[in-house]
């Protein structure tokens, strides 16, 4: 058994997918750029970087 022939041309259309469809969202984008500038700025001197004092030298262990 086979489908029907259409008789005229296909309906234009999004069909099933919303016409945003792969477009990030702005609040997307927003949380991008905010999380891109942390990386990109210059590191506070005084902030405890987590490293347990690993980078402190041989010196200060003693």
């Amino acid at each position: 058994m086979s489908a029907p022939t259409p008789t005229g041309p296909a309906l234009d259309g999004p069909g099933l997918q919303r016409p945003a469809f792969g477009r990030p969202s702005p609040a997307l984008l927003e949380r991008a750029v905010r999380g891109y500038a942390r990386f990109l700025a210059d590191p506070d001197p005084d902030a405890d970087r987590g490293d347990h004092g690993q980078a402190d030298d041989a010196a200060g262990l003693r």
